[in-house]
């Protein structure tokens, strides 16, 4: 802990990511599974050339022109072997390439959200939450599909090189012919590539936008009701669902017409066979086997070229979407997501290690000349500073916008802080965003986060020791009554963000989550907001019952806070103008009295504006 706290983000680079490198290295962390894949996927793409040859054979020895001693039934026996054969190959390469794709989408997505959580520094999504789901799912699985497309690309370009040798021996004039139509195909492509990246952007631009709406929707059910606004709320989200379904539809008619043109491009080159061919057939130069091999190879040629037109789609797609997932980590680079993890798939899982650092319990937390930026370069938070004693009760209020809910998010890492120094009993901390997690300190934000799962899942998150105080928990947060009366007790199932729970019940879970945690340090951002008077008190009353020694960190306008402070920061404008006991700054704090809708006592004493 010998750094400032600061956390400056690091500059991206102005090359974009090279999409090539990243999934050779992301492929090549199972180097046994992608050769084996290459292997598998090419011999199944390959074997149709011997089945052609095998078609050419038997049509020829029907007509009497094969060679001396050839029986048809030979052939098809070995045309029927060939796709025998390849059968059971399809089925070990689909095996083998789910196996391998299952791998690599679990890594990048272990590897991004490992980054999120534990990478020094104050990181901030973004964009929205949904945006980030849709990074997570969206991008990962664009990447994965380029790497489906070089595990496929060996096998089809060994055909098509394969095939077009063959054809060309037969008969060159007819095999350059049947390239016309198949290199318009390719042309197509490459005119229609940025139309189709438009329009694919703006159907899932569409869609972000539709999780969005839904996901704040959710959040805010009881205030939409309270106001009657339901059919404005039901208005809108047809208007964004007509313009995300007119999006899939625009991306459903574009992609349907490039397919229908390829199918029409086959066709297209069957008929140069047939009226080339005719001719040929009466010289004697072009068999009848020869129009099988090459009615037999036509449709998997139109399919190699128009797998080599979205090849190269996806090879652009993949670098927007590795751009988009260096904008999730911040800028730490691409390089991130697709790092060698231990993923556990196989043999016994690891023994569970709390990753809770050793903590030297809290006798003093200091805060001097802290300054935070909004994201426009606005100052949100300007030099401010307080000191925090163990035991103590400090409450930070002020008007809306005053900066309180900026200053507490900046002490515990989740804002970049540009200037200022934070002490945890005289010592730096060199990354408040790290450093500030149990057993140091919890937090509980305004609006607090509960997942679509049970009560008890809710509260314990997963830690296998966490029963043991789970009841005092609950009785601290005032929950144990609701508990009681809930239809499965803690296993009740809470819904989509807590939305079976009152307002009150979802905050004080988040509460109990926070205070089975056992931190010294624990941060309210106006945590009462939804609590009624009574159940607010005998929640302070109760937590200081239970652990007198806790150090507390209140975001609150409430009296029920403020009388129970032995130190109220009072903010204005970015900055603290006035420090005290609660009955001390109602008389002498017009900022405190316009919060209480008090009149303000005319006195003489002096502002307490300087630094602890």
């Amino acid at each position: 802990m010998t750094a400032v706290a600061t956390t400056p983000q690091p500059p991206r680079s102005a090359p974009g990511p090279n999409p090539l490198a990243l999934i050779w290295r992301l492929g090549a962390a199972r180097p046994g599974l992608m050769a084996v894949n290459f292997v598998l996927w090419a011999v199944v793409h390959a074997a149709p050339v011997l089945a052609g040859l095998w078609f050419k054979a038997i049509f020829d020895a029907l007509g009497g022109v094969g060679p001396a001693g050839a029986n048809p039934w030979t052939f098809l026996a070995l045309a029927l072997s060939v796709d025998v054969a390849r059968i059971g190959l399809l089925a070990a390469a689909v095996w083998a390439w789910a196996t391998y794709w299952a791998e690599l989408v679990l890594r990048m997505r272990r590897n991004l959200l490992t980054h999120l959580l534990t990478a020094p520094g104050t990181h901030r999504l973004p964009d929205s939450p949904s945006e980030a789901i849709s990074r997570f799912r969206d991008d990962v699985d664009d990447v994965a599909l380029y790497v489906e497309y070089w595990v496929d690309f060996w096998g089809l370009a060994l055909f098509g090189v394969l095939a077009l040798a063959i054809m060309f021996r037969i008969d060159p004039t007819m095999t350059a012919l049947i390239l016309v139509p198949l290199g318009l195909t390719l042309v197509l492509t490459q005119v229609l590539r940025p139309t189709i990246r438009a329009v694919r952007r703006r159907l899932r631009e569409a869609t972000g936008r539709v999780t969005d709406f839904v996901g704040e929707t959710f959040q805010a059910v009881a205030s939409v009701q309270a106001v009657g606004r339901e059919a404005s709320v039901v208005g809108a989200f047809e208007r964004l669902g007509g313009v995300r379904r007119t999006a899939a539809v625009r991306d459903a008619l574009l992609a349907e017409l490039f397919k229908n043109v390829n199918d029409n491009m086959v066709h297209l080159s069957t008929a140069v066979i047939l009226l080339v061919g005719a001719g040929a057939m009466q010289r004697g130069t072009f068999t009848v086997g020869d129009f099988a091999l090459f009615v037999s190879y036509l449709p998997r040629l139109t399919t190699v070229v128009s797998f080599l037109g979205a090849m190269m789609v996806q090879h652009r797609r993949t670098a927007v979407s590795f751009e988009r997932l260096d904008g999730l980590l911040a800028g730490a680079g691409p390089e991130v997501v697709v790092g060698d993890a231990d993923l556990h798939l196989r043999g016994p899982m690891p023994t569970f290690l709390d990753p809770r650092p050793d903590a030297e319990p809290l006798a003093e937390l200091r805060v001097e000349g802290l300054t935070v930026r909004h994201g426009d370069g606005a100052v949100a938070v300007e030099d401010a500073s307080f000191v925090l004693p163990r035991g103590g009760f400090t409450v930070v209020t002020g008007r809306v916008g005053s900066g309180k809910s900026m200053l507490v998010r900046a002490v515990i890492g989740l804002r970049p802080i540009e200037s200022g120094r934070i002490t945890w009993n005289g010592e730096r901390v060199a990354d408040p965003a790290s450093f500030f997690v149990p057993p140091r300190s919890a937090y509980t934000g305004q609006v607090p986060r509960l997942f679509s799962d049970t009560l008890r899942e809710n509260v314990v998150l997963g830690r296998p020791d966490a029963e043991r105080g789970l009841e005092a928990a609950l009785r601290t947060a005032v929950l144990d009554h609701d508990v009681a009366r809930l239809d499965h007790g803690l296993d009740t199932e809470v819904g989509t963000r807590g939305v079976k729970l009152s307002g009150g019940q979802v905050q004080r879970s988040a509460a109990a989550r926070m205070f089975l945690r056992g931190a010294d340090l624990l941060v309210f951002d106006d945590l009462s907001s939804a609590l009624d008077v009574e159940t607010e008190r005998e929640l302070w009353a109760r937590l200081f019952e239970e652990r007198a020694d806790v150090t507390c960190l209140v975001v609150s306008h409430r009296r029920a806070a403020l009388e129970r402070a032995d130190q109220v920061l009072v903010m204005d404008a970015g900055r603290i103008v006035d420090r005290g006991t609660f009955d001390a700054l109602r008389v002498r704090s017009p900022e405190l009295a316009e919060l209480l809708g008090e009149v303000q006592a005319p006195v003489a004493a002096e502002r307490v504006g300087a630094p602890c």
